[in-house]
């Protein structure tokens, strides 16, 4: 689906980008869309969390904030990224607080990969159609949204990627929405983004039955846990679920 909003910001004005990260994420669903956001021309991008003491992704790499939620101040973009450690946020209010007061004022707010359950439990997917990674799914209709298998969905401004390197695709859209495409073409080509899988399995659709059914087998546990979260949260947001 793609259905924007959003209107191209002048090249003189600055785009001020906010990136939330936090413990657990998945550190591709922020770099992926840093290396297209970044290059946008005339704009800033900081990293925000509830202090500034650095914060490890879920396969331990490290990343370091620049600021406190508390210390960002107004924002263009709004970038929040997912992985496992999106379970503590999903009820967190300090958190949930700060993603409805940006995104309130934001000209954009782009969720990657389970960003988008963050999204969804601060209210913010009521009547929007959006994606998330493809485990996740189902689990958006919790939050009043209607899921799509688009691997990148634009319902007014706000924009989502399916699973962790989709997140590059969509940044290349937001860049577009923004900026316009030639410019968002230019950094593509300056990425070299140019994607040949080595296998066709991508997609569950498209995926070996074996294949398919190891990856089901070890997300299981989080999937799980995810969704008696998401049923916890849709309850609290009086989302009627058939």
């Amino acid at each position: 689906m793609s259905s924007s909003s959003i209107a191209i910001i002048p090249p003189q004005r600055p785009i001020a980008i906010v990136a939330i990260i936090f413990p657990g994420m998945d550190q591709i669903d922020l770099t992926g869309p840093f290396a297209v956001l970044a290059r946008l021309p005339n704009s800033s991008i900081r990293l925000v969390w509830k202090d500034r003491e650095p914060i490890r992704d879920h396969l331990g790499l490290g990343l370091l904030p620049d600021a406190t939620l508390a210390e960002t101040g107004p924002v263009d973009l709004l970038l929040v990224p997912g992985g496992p450690g999106q379970e503590q946020l999903m009820e967190d209010e300090e958190v949930l607080a700060f993603l409805r007061d940006m995104g309130e004022s934001a000209t954009c707010v782009y969720s990657v990969c389970t960003g988008s359950m963050i999204c969804g439990a601060a209210g913010m997917l009521k009547g929007k159609s959006a994606t998330t990674h493809w485990t996740a799914l189902r689990l958006l209709k919790y939050f009043g949204a209607t899921p799509s298998t688009d691997r990148v969905v634009i319902d007014g401004k706000y924009v989502s990627a399916a699973g962790l390197t989709s997140g590059i695709d969509g940044a290349l859209r937001v860049a577009a929405l923004l900026r316009g495409e030639e410019v968002a073409q230019s950094i593509q080509l300056a990425i070299q983004y140019a994607p040949d899988p080595p296998y066709a399995c991508g997609e569950p659709e498209i995926a070996p039955p074996e294949i398919l059914a190891n990856v089901l087998t070890q997300t299981s546990e989080l999937t799980a846990r995810r969704e008696a979260t998401a049923q916890r949260i849709g309850a609290k947001l009086g989302i009627a679920v058939s």
